[in-house]
């Protein structure tokens, strides 16, 4: 009875030790299973890394696509400002310009009217005398005029200003000069002539424009325009480095003009030229 109570427990224990085994059979490193899991993970990982280095640029577009939104919207801005400043500029100018010309209509002496008549007949009485003491005839002298017709210099003048004021420097160039061709001695020759050597200033055609300030200064010297055509001549040579010529044009634009706004900004361009150790 003992000898069978021992084999059966031996039996049960070498059947349970089987049983173990068969459950924990070792895995090699060649083993399918290993190798399918092994490959499960790199793509897992691989996949994932992937997902990040998308999802990474689509944040750098986002980030890049509203810092270009932003940096439009400030170009956009400063153009807008810039043309409320040329208009702004160009307002005043005109405004100055049609109060300078007023003025010096009103300044003018106003031709005396006869309303007797008695001008008239003397006049006609001083003839036949002139024909019995000579004999001759006598012959008025022709004097030579140019009429100007305000409205088509006007319009002109204006066309070439409105180009100026779009931005169009090298067709308002062509405009002014036109002007100045087709209506010499106007009431808008000054004004076109520094207009002229604005728009090739604005364009950084520095010597053009020296030139067309320069005729300002000596043609029309009682303009208003005159501070300005010193003031940007004086700019004009700052930037060609003659530092000589510029600090004299402004220092002559504080004495001849002060108090005026070309003054103070020559007073400014000094103090920067000081600074600068020009």
């Amino acid at each position: 009875m003992k000898k069978l109570s021992l084999a059966l427990a031996m039996t049960v224990a070498l059947m349970s030790a089987h049983a173990v085994s068969a459950e924990k059979k070792p895995v090699t490193a060649g083993s399918p299973n290993l190798e399918q899991r092994l490959g499960r993970l790199e793509r897992i990982l691989r996949n994932q890394s992937l997902a990040d280095i998308i999802l990474q640029l689509q944040q750098l577009q986002q980030e890049v696509q509203q810092l270009r939104g932003e940096v439009e919207l400030q170009k956009h801005s400063m153009d807008a400002m810039s043309r409320r400043q040329r208009d702004l500029y160009l307002d005043i100018d005109q405004r100055l310009s049609r109060m300078s010309r007023s003025t010096a209509a009103s300044s003018d002496p106003a031709p005396v009217v006869d309303l007797t008549g008695s001008g008239a007949a003397a006049a006609k009485q001083s003839v036949p005398t002139a024909e019995k003491t000579s004999g001759v005839k006598p012959t008025a002298a022709v004097t030579p005029t140019v009429s100007i017709d305000s409205k088509k210099e006007s319009a002109a003048y204006q066309k070439a200003f409105n180009l100026l004021k779009q931005g169009r420097y090298k067709e308002s160039i062509v405009a002014f000069r036109s002007f100045l061709k087709k209506f010499p001695g106007g009431s808008y020759e000054d004004n076109a002539q520094y207009w002229l050597g604005e728009a090739s200033y604005v364009s950084r055609d520095f010597d053009i424009a020296l030139s067309e300030f320069t005729k300002v200064i000596k043609h029309y010297p009682d303009s208003a325009k005159v501070p300005g055509a010193m003031l940007k001549s004086g700019y004009i040579h700052y930037e060609k480095r003659a530092w000589t010529t510029a600090r004299d044009l402004f220092e002559r634009l504080k004495k001849q003009y002060s108090g005026t706004t070309e003054a103070r900004l020559a007073a400014n361009r000094l103090d920067r030229m000081f600074k600068e150790g020009h």
